[in-house]
Formats: structure tokens, C-alpha cells, sequence
């Protein structure tokens, strides 16, 4: 008798469930020693004060939960800079362990068309919660992939539920995102982290997880991550599975990107080596390398950088890179991109010399 009085009453114990339809609750809790989850996820910030970076957005957005004044919110700015992670930090700030049953959130990946606006948001807006103060929290990620219809009830929304819900609007690109919608909200834009900010974080997980990270290793990755915190971990966690040893050579393994030595004998092959002979070379290397002309571009610029060369040169170049990366983009022939390039580089060489 006994044991079918517990199993009821475990049967009793109450699961959080999801919001109705395709737009669901927040389902992360802060990992524990959960192996199984991938970094981005298990060091994912916590706390306002763990977010990378961005003191003075999470300042403000602390002052304005201290007053009680949250108003709605509009982060931007490029992948994997904390724009979730902040909005995450601050539900778990405003609402405790309970943050996912006030939080509706849509992403890109569901139907955003103006019938989910019009109902799954209205709904979620228009129920109160029983016995608690305050507001719920709407959260709409890559909102820049909305259609104009559906942004445009949205903002009757908005307006019409302020009293007890707040949007959270997160987007790549702020210029997606109608002029009426951007008003209504407080913008928070997120630059690329800072290098040495990255570098801390990443210091942390290499020690967490034992990964064997050599310095030109390390470096490689900085510059790959290019302030991508995101990218930056994944890269590092698949070299991990990857390799023992974690160098230079392994992580534009990896990624896939050109060494920067090849970038700088491909380059310098253009500039000293007779046409045909040049060619030859940068097509083998091509091949067993298996590098695409857009990666060699984007390499050939960086390393632009540190060749001395006459100023009207290199704006000839620079103007050359841009049009070959152009035409590569609209379905151009690698081959003829390739020998077009090769001869903005030869009269780049005599611009040089007759100046």
C-alpha cells in the first residue's frame, strides 16, 4: 500500500511545460557536469556579470530591472557576440529558476508569418500569470528574418500589451527591422568582442577541459574567430576531437581556411613569377589543398596588408580583389577569375615601378 501511495505521489510531481505550438519556453538550465553538451552551450553566461564584454549595455540593463522600468528591448549586431545570452541572463535576473515559464520565445527557425503574430504571440501576451507581479517576456530571435506583414502587426502588439508583457528583438542586421518597431524599442548594439576578451574566456575552457592548445594555436584561432565567441569555441571543441595536439597547422586544418603560408606564396608567386609559371603553381596548390579561390581572396587581402607597395598600386589591387570576389559571388568561372586576377597583379607590378 504503501509503495503505490509514493508512485502516486511521484506521479503528482508537476513538469514544466512548453508554450503552445511552435514558439516554446526557454528549456536551458545552467549545465552542471554535463559532458554531453557543446561548450557554447555548457559555458553559455549565466549571470549579466558573466557576459563577455558589453559593460555598459548589461550596466544599463541592470538599472533599469533595479527600477522596475524594463522597457522592450532591441539587441543587434554580428553572431556570437552574448545578444541570447544576455537576454537569457537577464529572465534568469528578473524571474529566478522559474525564468522559462514567463518566456515565450520564437526563433527563425519556426513560422514567424503574420498568423503566429497574430495568434501564439497574442495569446502569450493576453494571459496573465496567476500570483505573480510584474511582466513575461517575449523573446524574438533573428527577427530580421521576419516579413514586413508580420513586423508590421507586431508593432500593433507592442503597443496594445505593454502593461504586462516586454519584446525582446534580436536581429543581425538592425536595417531589416521596421523604422515604427525600432522606435518602440531601446536599441543595444553588440560589437565583435574584443580579442583579449575572447582570449580570457578561452583560457578558461582550455584549462576546464584539458585541451592541449599551443600558442601559434591559440593565436590562429583569435584571428579566425575574428570577436565570434561562438565560433571560437566550436572550432576549438572540434580540434579537440580531432587532434592531441592543438597548433596552427590543426586549426586551419580544421576550419578549412588557407594557411598563411600558402596565402603568401600564392601572393608572392603573383607578384615575381613569370604568368604561366604562377599559374601552374597556385592551380596544383588548388588542388592538393583543396582550396577555393573565395578563401584565397579573402587570405590575399589580409596579407596585402604587410607588403610594401606604391599607394596607387594597391587601390588598383584592392579594386581588382573586390570585382573578382563580385563575379565569384554571381556564379563566375574559377579559371578565368583566377588569370584575371593574376593579371591585375602583373600591372599592379608595372604601376609600381613606373611611379
Amino acid at each position: 500500500m504503501d509503495s503505490d501511495e509514493d508512485t502516486q505521489m511521484m506521479d503528482v510531481e508537476p513538469i514544466p511545460t512548453a508554450a503552445k505550438g511552435k514558439g516554446k519556453a526557454f528549456d536551458r538550465e545552467v549545465p552542471s557536469e554535463n559532458d554531453n553538451l557543446p561548450w557554447v552551450e555548457k559555458y553559455r553566461p549565466v549571470t549579466l556579470e558573466d557576459v563577455v564584454s558589453h559593460k555598459d549595455i548589461t550596466s544599463t540593463i541592470e538599472k533599469f530591472i533595479e527600477k522596475n522600468r524594463l522597457p522592450h528591448l532591441l539587441f543587434y549586431g554580428p553572431p556570437g557576440t552574448g545578444k541570447t545570452s544576455t537576454i537569457l541572463a537577464v529572465a534568469r535576473r528578473i524571474y529566478g529558476s522559474e525564468y522559462r515559464k514567463m518566456i515565450l520565445e520564437l526563433n527563425a527557425s519556426d513560422e514567424r508569418g503574420i498568423d503566429v503574430v497574430r495568434e501564439q504571440i497574442k495569446q502569450f501576451a493576453e494571459t496573465r500569470t496567476l500570483f505573480s507581479k510584474g511582466f513575461k517576456l517575449i523573446v524574438l530571435d533573428e527577427a530580421d528574418m521576419m516579413t514586413q506583414q508580420a513586423q508590421a502587426a507586431l508593432r500593433r502588439v507592442i503597443e496594445q500589451y505593454t502593461k504586462n508583457v516586454r519584446f525582446c528583438i534580436i536581429c543581425n542586421y538592425v536595417n531589416k527591422i521596421t523604422p515604427a518597431i525600432q522606435s518602440r524599442c531601446t536599441r543595444f548594439r553588440f560589437s565583435p568582442l574584443p580579442i583579449p576578451e575572447v582570449e580570457k574566456r578561452l583560457n578558461s575552457v582550455v584549462e576546464a577541459e584539458n585541451v592541449n592548445l599551443t600558442d601559434d594555436g591559440k593565436k590562429a584561432l583569435l584571428k579566425l574567430s575574428k570577436g565570434d565567441m561562438r565560433r571560437a569555441l566550436n572550432v576549438l571543441q572540434a580540434c579537440q576531437a580531432a587532434y592531441d595536439i592543438i597548433g596552427e597547422t590543426e586549426i586551419y586544418n580544421c576550419t578549412g581556411n588557407p594557411h598563411p603560408s600558402d596565402i603568401e606564396a600564392i601572393v608572392n608567386s603573383m607578384l615575381s613569377d613569370e604568368f604561366t609559371t604562377s599559374y601552374n603553381m597556385i592551380s596544383k596548390l588548388k588542388t592538393e589543398r583543396g582550396l577555393a579561390l573565395q578563401d584565397l581572396l579573402t587570405g590575399a587581402y589580409d596579407y596585402m596588408e604587410t607588403i610594401e607597395m606604391k599607394p596607387h598600386a594597391r587601390i588598383y589591387l584592392l579594386d581588382h580583389l573586390a570585382t573578382t570576389e563580385h563575379r565569384l559571388s554571381t556564379g563566375g568561372s574559377e579559371k578565368i577569375q583566377l588569370t584575371a586576377l593574376l593579371g591585375a597583379f602583373k600591372n599592379a607590378v608595372e604601376l609600381s615601378a613606373k611611379a
